[in-house]
């Protein structure tokens, strides 16, 4: 797990809640303490629209929208929207939808990098006029080999000491549009001697001939990343300007730009970002795993963006929870997915309704049971919430239970049904197995039992114990339903090892969703309605997917049960 700090408990600035620490937050307090920023606090979420945000994002939000609320500060919702070929509406609307999923709002308007372009391109002439930028005609490979090494300065452009006029004569023509696309780029002139790669004469302006999903064609050339982010949160008056650690050697490129523009200087921050074990938080791997047919779509449950993660039931109070618990650090580590799903489990353990589903069934006719009686037995709707009440469940002749739970032959220490075993029916009664019934190719198609009609409620009135409580369904008031269980969709902690000649894809885990059709459930789940927790009882959480109707439901599982951090915690505390 990455390093965190969050142990220590700082002192507070007046009326704030004590919370654990980090050092983003120990920033912050200081200069509350010291007046800086007149106390403000403004921070800003600014995320390329080119893909749907991911888990790894969504600590980023935490952290954003968390310490500017902490703090009675406000937080913008920005667009860093400069590359439009890679830029679409859809992955704008996403973006919106899936921060207030999160539970946060945003100072109002939401704001785009391109309401700026105006502002950019005049500050971009200034430079020039100034002398701190040029036009140059380097291609991209040979700007590369101009460029030099990590121990090699690199060598001038030829173009760079092109006079300002002519700088501003092109500059203007690239804005017009009579160059085509990498003829030419705007560039800062720095020192290509410097040992920050970042800051050997960056560009600043690329031409592209696109169409901008905001501007249409008004552009033909657009701001680089590092030349609009900057200044974008110098428009918006950010105090606190919070990046992730790949950002930390173009902080000094940041802090050139609005040094030399003589604008308002936010301070910018880099902190570690989240990395998940058998999780890809690469925009553009994910972005192939869509379009090469991986996967479902964006909202897959198998992928790790906030849509999947959504629709595979996980919620926002579990996201933000974790979040929460590991911590922000200057080291970026590794976080193990069990952490992530004993969130999830903790929260859906609180809020989930209990119900009975046999995902894979098996037919149990009890031979005692009267023909055509059907009784409702009470059942609990969450045992830790008596608010919840209870529901009443059919019990008959006919019931469903799991395959797993029949053993003709059972090994040692199998408690649950087998010939001549007795076990309990949830909310039911004791049945004992007493014949099956077999296929032309010997697979067991039905098991014959009786029941014991004393023990309703699960309890013997002459004391005798059983070892098993099984779940079921009664068969003539069942409802079918199709469940999709979900594994992890890569097979190694690291998706990016790979054999050599191999990519990422060929770890993919060809078991990451197993289809289940004829799944019988309990008549209370008839209408349940989409993005509904439910814990199927020893089966795990699930959620109603989208796709469900009301006569035909389909479930997603969420998590199974067992949670093997929630007993490391329990021994911890031992």
């Amino acid at each position: 797990m990455s390093d965190s700090n969050t142990a220590a408990t700082e002192e507070n600035a007046p009326g704030t809640p004590r919370t654990p620490s980090n050092f983003v937050r120990d920033i912050i307090l200081e200069d509350l303490r010291t007046g800086k920023y007149q106390g403000r606090v403004h921070t800003r979420f600014p995320p390329e629209p080119n893909g749907y945000l991911h888990i790894g994002h969504a600590k980023s939000i935490c952290l954003n929208f968390g310490l500017a609320a902490e703090f009675g500060g406000r937080t913008n919702l920005r667009f860093d929207d400069t590359n439009p070929e890679k830029e679409e509406q859809e992955y704008v609307d996403s973006i919106i939808d899936n921060v207030r999923w999160l539970g946060f709002e945003w100072q109002e308007p939401v704001c785009y990098a391109s309401d700026y372009f105006d502002q950019l391109y005049a500050w971009a002439q200034q430079l020039v006029r100034a002398g701190k930028a040029f036009v140059c005609d380097l291609t991209a490979d040979e700007m590369r080999r101009y460029r030099g090494t990590l121990t090699e300065p690199g060598k001038e452009s030829p173009y760079r000491n092109r006079s300002v006029e002519e700088n501003l004569d092109l500059l203007g023509r690239m804005k017009a549009g009579e160059f085509p696309d990498g003829a030419r780029t705007l560039r800062a002139k720095i020192d290509m001697a410097s040992p920050n790669l970042n800051m050997r004469d960056p560009v600043m302006y690329r031409i592209l001939h696109a169409e901008h999903h905001r501007t249409g064609n008004k552009w033909c050339i657009y701001a680089m990343y590092d030349f609009a982010h900057g200044q974008s949160d110098s428009i918006e008056g950010i105090t606190h300007s919070i990046c992730t650690l790949e950002f930390e050697d173009h902080r000094p490129l940041y802090d050139w730009y609005v040094d030399q523009l003589g604008i308002y200087h936010p301070q910018q921050i880099e902190f570690d970002r989240l990395n998940l074990t058998y999780t890809l938080l690469s925009k553009r791997k994910l972005l192939q795993l869509v379009q090469e047919g991986h996967v479902r779509g964006w909202d897959d449950p198998r992928m790790p963006t906030l849509s999947g993660i959504r629709r595979r039931g996980y919620t926002p109070e579990a996201i933000r929870n974790f979040c929460g618990s590991i911590g922000v650090s200057k080291t970026n580590g590794t976080i193990e997915l069990g952490l992530l799903e004993h969130f999830v489990r903790e929260d859906l353990n609180r809020r989930a309704l209990r119900a009975m589903a046999v995902l894979r069934p098996l037919r149990v006719v009890i031979d005692n049971y009267p023909e055509g009686q059907v009784e409702e037995l009470d059942a609990v709707n969450h045992p830790e919430d008596e608010s919840a009440g209870t529901r009443k469940v059919p019990f008959s002749k006919v019931l469903y239970i799991e395959q797993d739970d029949f053993r003709e032959d059972p090994p040692k220490q199998y408690y649950r049904l087998s010939p001549g075993k007795e076990v309990r029916l949830r909310w039911g009664y004791f049945i004992r197995c007493t014949s099956v019934v077999k296929d032309a190719n010997g697979g067991i198609t039905e098991v014959h039992c009786t029941y014991d009609p004393e023990t309703r409620g699960g309890n013997a009135p002459d004391g005798r114990k059983v070892k098993a409580t099984i779940h079921w369904v009664s068969a003539g008031q069942a409802v079918d339903a199709e469940v999709r269980v979900y594994e992890t969709l890569f097979t190694r902690e690291n998706p990016n090892e790979v054999e050599e000649g191999q990519d990422f894809l060929s770890n993919i885990n060809p078991a990451s969703l197993e289809v289940l059709t004829g799944c019988k459930l309990e008549p209370s789940l008839r209408g349940a309605p989409a993005f509904g927790y439910y814990q199927f009882e020893r089966l795990g959480y699930f959620c109603v997917d989208p796709d469900s109707a009301p006569e035909a439901p389909v479930f997603n599982r969420t998590v199974a049960l067992r949670d093997s951090w929630a007993k490391i915690e329990k021994r911890g505390k031992g």
